[in-house]
């Protein structure tokens, strides 16, 4: 984790990572006893991308027959708090200090940590680690957090119900979607040209999606952005926006009208989806093929994402990214 692109570059990247990243997993799965993970109660906890990653693989869990939820990784600093029979930590460097401090609070459980490398402080915690092996990553996150989704649905697949995925596929559909989604993602950086605050809104897998996709844009372009469930932005939290926001939806259902009333509201509207949705005023839509699986929509649902914050980054002057206010206590070296 300590090789660095930019971040146009760890996009680029993300089909050469996929298919190396499967590989490594299936291997380290192979040899893994996940025995744990198939009766009782699944915890994954992260933070930051890590955290959404969460979200959408407890999801995508649940969709295979799992007992599993996500949670911050600082719900869990009482050791006496008791939530889970499994607990799977998530951290794309493998140091970040809450999902390995969780692990560490609880010696005597089945606990699991997914990272980029075996090696790492995360690696030595856990009892049992994936390394995703997904390669070179820029600041903010691109291909471990792509990596990390994928390894938790090749996990899913092990010890939940089949779920449908097509893994093999999954980096040709990604290199396609990079080339295809370029024109609309284009329109979309144009719609939102200083836009105060942008809201990010799916449900299910896609309320990951729309967790991490805001981090990005809070960190690559600097403008407040937030994710929401999306029925419950129906519920007050959409109050807010006019035509200086903007909102960003994840989704074939619910999402599509949510979308087509927000722009005909004036509000400038981008639907990420695999259905069949006709532009309009104040509307961009990027389509993004269905796969059939959660976790495989999320991942390819996020490169349009990946690509728009990074055209917002640009436009506000900002081509690389570069935290402002960085603190001292996030990682750890051993």
């Amino acid at each position: 984790m300590e090789d660095r692109v930019t971040y146009r570059e760890a996009i680029a990247l993300q089909p050469q990572a996929l298919e190396a990243s499967r590989k490594a997993v299936s291997v380290a799965l192979d040899g893994a006893d996940l025995a744990p993970l198939k009766t009782g109660s699944v915890a994954l906890v992260g933070i930051g991308a890590s955290l959404y990653a969460a979200y959408a693989g407890a999801a995508q869990m649940r969709t295979q027959g799992l007992r599993a939820f996500a949670m911050p990784g600082t719900e869990l600093y009482d050791p006496a708090i008791d939530l889970a029979d499994s607990y799977i930590a998530l951290s794309a460097s493998g140091r970040s200090v809450e999902p390995a401090k969780v692990l560490e609070l609880r010696p005597h459980a089945a606990t699991f940590g997914i990272a980029t490398t075996a090696d790492s402080p995360l690696g030595r915690i856990a009892r049992t680690v994936i390394g995703t092996a997904s390669g070179v990553d820029s600041g903010p996150n691109a291909t471990s957090y792509v990596g990390s989704l994928q390894a938790v649905g090749l996990l899913a697949d092990r010890v939940g119900k089949p779920g449908g995925a097509r893994w093999e596929a999954l980096p040709e559909y990604a290199e396609k979607l990079l080339e295809s989604c370029k024109a609309p993602v284009e329109r979309a950086a144009a719609l939102f040209g200083d836009r105060i605050s942008i809201d990010c809104v799916g449900q299910g897998v896609a309320y990951g999606t729309a967790g991490y996709i805001s981090l990005m844009i809070r960190e690559a372009a600097r403008v407040p952005a937030q994710n929401w469930d999306t029925l419950n932005f129906l519920h007050g939290p959409m109050e807010p926006n006019d035509s200086r926001t903007g909102v960003i939806l994840f989704g074939d259902g619910r999402e599509v009208k949510l979308a087509q009333d927000l722009a005909g509201f004036g509000i400038p509207t981008v639907l990420v989806t695999g259905a069949d949705v006709a532009e309009k005023d104040n509307l961009v839509v990027i389509p993004v093929p269905s796969t059939g699986s959660g976790l495989t929509d999320a991942i390819l649902h996020s490169i349009p994402g990946q690509l728009l914050s990074a055209d917002l980054a640009e436009a506000a002057g900002l081509p690389k990214c570069e935290f402002r206010y960085r603190q001292t206590d996030t990682k750890r070296d051993t």
